[in-house]
Order: structure tokens, then C-alpha cells, then sequence
């Protein structure tokens, strides 16, 4: 599951702070010591963090026990504590599958950590039903390798008249004309003129919440 493996910056911090104190230490800190080494500021962040990770399956924690934080060592907890800030991409939008919108910026981050393989430049969620048939559904998030060109019958981010993005496969017709083609019977192409489109990446991969 997709919640169960994306950690935020921070809570790769929280992580990455516990690994380095109980191996250090030989038992896990006091929310006190994990506020300080932190710097933060409230002790009711510090438990909702830990809370979380609890929640996603990184730790585990004794009922009513102080001191009491284990770190579960599965593979997706090795992999986050190996993480750093430069592995996590920008979730920079939502990008249309229907008709084109506006693509607008979004600074929060989604870290997929060797999913990617580094080939990802920066992920979208799909609003829209237009690639259905690609298995790509509203709600998906699509992993875009940044890159002005694609080859024909590759799913791209293409930008219309340098305001509307939309996520369609590319075709280029005669006459100078590009087809942004959807994967669904019920909706039409979008043809254009090819000055009008500027390509904002491919798709190279695909990540669904289950």
C-alpha cells in the first residue's frame, strides 16, 4: 500500500533519530530527548509523529510503557532510514485527465526511495477517467521523467498553449499537427498545432493507493 511506504521529510527524521539514538544508547529516548534532538517545540507533535510511524508500520510500542519505542527492521524501514531529503520528489499538482486545466504548483513532497531508480523527475496526481484503458484511474499518481521530447504513442505531460497541462499518448499528425490521444473510447483527441504544445515529460511509472 502506497500510505503504508511514503514517509514526509520529517517523519523520515523522527526515524532516522531513533535509529541513531537506540544504536547508540541501547534504548530508545524520551519524547523529551526526541523533541530536543529535533527541535521541536511541542510534545504532542513529537507523539503524533511517532503515532503515525506506529501507524504505517515502522514502530512498534509497549501499552502504557515509558521508553517503551521499537523500531520494526523490515525492508521498508531500512530503506527510510537510509533515505534523505534528496530522494524524495515534488509533488508539484494534479494534471487532468478529462479536459485540460491549469497546472498548478504544490509544494509538498512524496518520497518513493529506489522505486523510481532515480528516473522520476517529479510525480502528478490524475483527476479524470480519460486513460482508463492505460489502467491509469483518477486518484493514481504518475512518476514524469522531465524531458521536451517523446516519441509517438508515449504517454506524456504535454502543456497547451503554455497554461493547460493534461496527460495524454502523443501522436504527431501531417500538416504539423499533434494528436493528444486518451485511452478511452467515450472521449475525443485533442489535435492541435504542434507550436501550441510544449512536452513537459513521459510517464515512466505508475503508483495506486490500494
Amino acid at each position: 500500500m502506497l500510505a503504508a511506504m511514503v514517509l514526509t521529510k520529517r517523519q523520515h527524521e523522527v526515524l532516522s533519530f531513533l535509529q541513531r539514538f537506540m544504536d547508540e544508547r541501547g534504548f530508545c529516548p524520551s519524547f523529551e530527548e526526541i523533541a530536543e534532538g529535533l527541535n521541536l517545540t511541542s510534545l504532542a507533535t513529537v507523539h503524533a509523529h511517532i503515532a503515525t510511524l506506529e501507524k504505517k508500520g515502522f514502530l512498534r510500542r509497549g501499552f502504557n510503557q515509558s521508553r517503551s519505542i521499537e523500531i520494526r527492521r523490515t525492508a521498508e524501514s531500512k530503506r527510510a532510514v537510509a533515505a534523505r531529503s534528496g530522494d524524495s520528489l515534488p509533488l508539484v499538482g494534479r494534471i487532468a485527465a478529462g479536459q485540460p486545466m491549469e497546472a498548478i504548483e504544490d509544494a509538498r513532497q512524496i518520497s518513493l526511495g529506489d522505486i523510481t531508480r532515480h528516473r522520476a523527475s517529479f510525480v502528478l496526481e490524475v483527476r479524470g477517467q480519460s486513460m482508463i484503458d492505460d489502467h491509469i484511474m483518477e486518484g493514481d499518481y504518475v512518476m514524469v521523467e522531465r524531458c521536451s521530447h517523446a516519441d509517438d504513442g508515449q504517454i506524456v505531460v504535454a502543456l497547451v498553449d503554455g497554461a493547460e497541462a493534461t496527460l495524454k499518448r502523443l501522436y504527431r499528425e501531417q500538416g504539423g499537427i499533434v494528436r493528444l490521444q486518451p485511452a478511452n473510447a467515450t472521449m475525443p483527441p485533442i489535435r492541435v498545432e504542434a507550436k501550441r504544445v510544449e512536452i513537459q515529460g513521459r510517464v515512466v511509472g505508475l503508483l495506486r493507493k490500494c
